[in-house]
C-alpha cells in the first residue's frame, strides 16, 4: 500500500471541467473569406492543452476561399444545412456533406466549404489538434463569390 489511497489532490491540482456557453464564443480568430469561424474552446476560453473547437457558419450561396490550416488534423461535424467540401491542390475532388456527417482534413490538405443553399445557412463545428489558429489562405479575398458565379468552372454545384 502506498499510503495514498482515498488521499483527494487539492484544488490547485484538480482538472477543472469548463462549461463555455455561446455568449462566452469569441470571433477573434483567423478568418477565411466567405465563413466565419467562432472559437469555442482554447487555451483563452476553456484553458485547453491540445485542441481547439469552434463553429464555422456559411452563409448561403457562399464558396469560401481555398485554405488549409498547416500541421492541424482537423474534424468537421455537420450541425445543418446540406454542403459540399472540395479538397486537392486543384480543389478536383469533392463531396456533398449534410447534417450528421463526419468530415476529416488532414495536416496541409488545401480545402474549400460550399453552400448551395439558396437560403440557409450551414453550421459546422470544427475541431483541430492544436492550440494555434493557423489558416493559411490560399486565394485572394476577391476571389470568394457567389454559387452562380463558380457554376462556370464547376457546373457540379
Amino acid at each position: 500500500m502506498s499510503g495514498q489511497e482515498g488521499v483527494q489532490p487539492g484544488p490547485e491540482q484538480q482538472a477543472s471541467v469548463r462549461v463555455i456557453k455561446p455568449s462566452q464564443f469569441d470571433a477573434n480568430t483567423p478568418q477565411t473569406p466567405g465563413m466565419e469561424r467562432i472559437a469555442a474552446v482554447s487555451r483563452e476560453l476553456a484553458g485547453s492543452q491540445g485542441i481547439w473547437a469552434g463553429i464555422t457558419v456559411v452563409q448561403p450561396q457562399v464558396a469560401s476561399g481555398v485554405h488549409h490550416h498547416g500541421e492541424l488534423e482537423t474534424v468537421i461535424y455537420v450541425v445543418s444545412g446540406h454542403s459540399q467540401v472540395r479538397w486537392g491542390e486543384g480543389m478536383q475532388y469533392s463531396e456533398e456533406v449534410e447534417p450528421g456527417d463526419f468530415i476529416y482534413i488532414p495536416p496541409f490538405v488545401p480545402h474549400q466549404e460550399i453552400n448551395p443553399s439558396p437560403d440557409t445557412s450551414s453550421r459546422w463545428v470544427i475541431i483541430r489538434t492544436g492550440q494555434e489558429p493557423i489558416v493559411v489562405n490560399l486565394e485572394p479575398e476577391a476571389s470568394v463569390s457567389k454559387i452562380e458565379e463558380n457554376k462556370a468552372t464547376h457546373p457540379q454545384l
